[in-house]
């Protein structure tokens, strides 16, 4: 489903990601963990398209990214990509539900057909009672599960989160993982979170555990069932 080859990232002059190759197989469910500074966001970020390497590649589906024009490489980011961050990135002025809409307003979807799948994407979240609640209306866990619903509402093929519970008390933590593990057996998307919550990892599929901008070890956990 996803993977890199021999990526690179320096900032300054100082390697963030050093040499790491790494193969996602389609329906996991992947944590990244390391120290702050281990290059783990970086990483992410370079899987996701958000940043652009300065060696190596990442191929999905058997696309190679980073050889995509600007312009294909954004469309194919859209339409295959869902991104859950630590902070929300909800837009204040905006309810839930046209939070939800966005990416789908970006693909050029009607005005009938967003509402209707930003609808039934907040259902899937419990969050369908809220949709015309701003952000600022929201609690913390409610405004996670919203850009939860924003990073699924295009059923891409790969979820990337960054710290996704990192804002959140343990309780709210649990229910997000848990949500993730839901959409994941619905859905069957592929999920890589970058996490230092040791428990959460625990509940995944593989732990990559990073340490100055290597992948240190690859652990297999017991798959989870869908």
């Amino acid at each position: 489903m996803l993977s890199a080859k021999n990526l690179i990232r320096r900032y300054s002059g100082l390697t963030v990601v050093d040499d790491v190759s790494l193969t996602i197989k389609e329906g996991e469910l992947v944590a990244i963990t390391g120290p702050s500074g281990a290059g783990k966001s970086t990483l992410l970020h370079l899987l996701g398209a958000l940043d652009k390497p300065d060696g190596g590649s990442v191929h999905m589906m058997g696309t190679d990214i980073f050889r995509l024009p600007a312009q294909k490489q954004a469309a194919f980011r859209n339409q295959n990509l869902g991104f859950v961050f630590q902070f929300h990135h909800l837009l204040p002025e905006l309810t839930a539900l046209e939070n939800v809409s966005v990416p789908l307003w970006i693909a050029g979807k009607s005005r009938k057909e967003t509402t209707t799948l930003a609808m039934e994407m907040l259902e899937k979240v419990g969050m369908q009672h809220r949709a015309t609640h701003q952000p600022a209306q929201l609690s913390g866990g409610e405004q996670q599960r919203i850009a939860i619903a924003r990073a699924l509402v295009n059923n891409p093929k790969v979820i990337l989160a960054d710290e996704p519970t990192g804002n959140l008390d343990s309780a709210n933590a649990q229910k997000v993982h848990e949500l993730f593990l839901a959409l994941r057996k619905e859905m069957g998307q592929t999920f890589v979170m970058v996490t230092h919550n040791e428990e959460l990892a625990n509940q995944t599929d593989r732990i990559l555990h990073m340490r100055d901008g290597k992948i240190i070890s690859d652990e297999p956990k017991h798959m989870i069932k869908n």
